[in-house]
């Protein structure tokens, strides 16, 4: 994979002081060098800022709410098939899994009574107009819902005690991705398109309800962490505070951040499933030694 003359980027791939997958970084190294991101980005990210604030204004105004889920699915995962970069798209369906699997290790993991497993593993562009961007939402808000309050454990569990019932590995060899010769949008760029849709298409609530869920980042990583008794986990999650709501401001930001806690969580737990199982990790995680 060409990085051209950055010593930079050379440096990002070797270093393992975060957890994460060597894949989700050669993606994402890959997406950086797309020239669309610094050609096109900073000025869609400024018109559909904009934008989306006017679309924000309208919807928070006291007029019936519509929505419009299954339209806003189609037009999303058109836009993907055709314009959005073979990179982007596997870091899209990357996230998907990493965080289910998130969530089902929680519920496989936390006292009391579990919760229905979370089930959205698209393997493909088209299989998230079924496991929709809706749900994945309203996935997290349930689980975390059913879960109910959380009790500290007096001990971290060991990872031979750790329950990988509904674990499932991120395969991205696996993914049906087509090449075409549009798909040229990295993925923030990308995002920037997305957001003004689902503003648009979603109620009020709904849309409110998906831009603070990033703070249950802290709340997932804090339950997680003392499971597995790692402290450091909460310094992942950059999305905090989940009582304190906020509106569309710097949504791509906060919505890519989201997406690296997801991908060290996953790359964390997945270490501990490998040691468990007695397997050798190779070099497909970066984590600390």
């Amino acid at each position: 994979m060409k990085t051209g003359n950055s010593i930079f980027f050379d440096a990002l791939r070797i270093d393992n002081s975060l957890p994460i997958e060597q894949k989700a970084v050669d993606l994402w190294i890959a997406d950086l060098n797309n020239p669309m991101r610094w050609a096109v980005r900073p000025v869609l990210q400024l018109i559909f800022a904009v934008l989306l604030h006017i679309v924000w204004f309208f919807k928070r105004l006291p007029l019936p709410q519509f929505s419009a889920h299954k339209l806003l699915q189609k037009l999303i995962c058109w836009f993907c098939r055709n314009f959005v970069s073979p990179e982007a798209n596997q870091l899209i369906l990357r996230h998907y899994a990493t965080e289910s699997n998130a969530l089902n290790f929680l519920a496989d993991n936390s006292p009391g009574e579990a919760p229905s497993r979370v089930n959205l593993y698209p393997k493909s562009v088209d299989d998230m107009i079924i496991d929709s961007f809706v749900d994945h939402d309203q996935e997290l808000f349930r689980m975390i819902k059913e879960l109910g309050h959380w009790v500290s454990p007096e001990h971290p569990t060991t990872p031979e005690n750790l329950s990988w019932q509904s674990w499932r590995s991120v395969d991205t060899e696996s993914y049906s991705l087509p090449v075409k010769r549009t798909q040229v949008f990295d993925f923030e760029s990308s995002h920037a398109l997305f957001m003004c849709l689902f503003c648009l298409l979603l109620t009020r609530e709904e849309y409110r309800d998906a831009i603070n869920g990033f703070n249950l980042d802290q709340s997932i990583a804090i339950r997680i962490g003392q499971i597995i008794g790692d402290s450091t986990l909460v310094e992942m999650a950059y999305n905090k505070y989940p009582l304190y709501l906020v509106g569309p401001w710097n949504l791509g930001h906060r919505f890519l951040m989201h997406g690296f806690f997801t991908e060290y969580v996953y790359a964390r737990l997945e270490s501990l499933r490998l040691e468990a199982s007695g397997l050798d990790s190779d070099s497909s995680v970066k984590i600390p030694a």
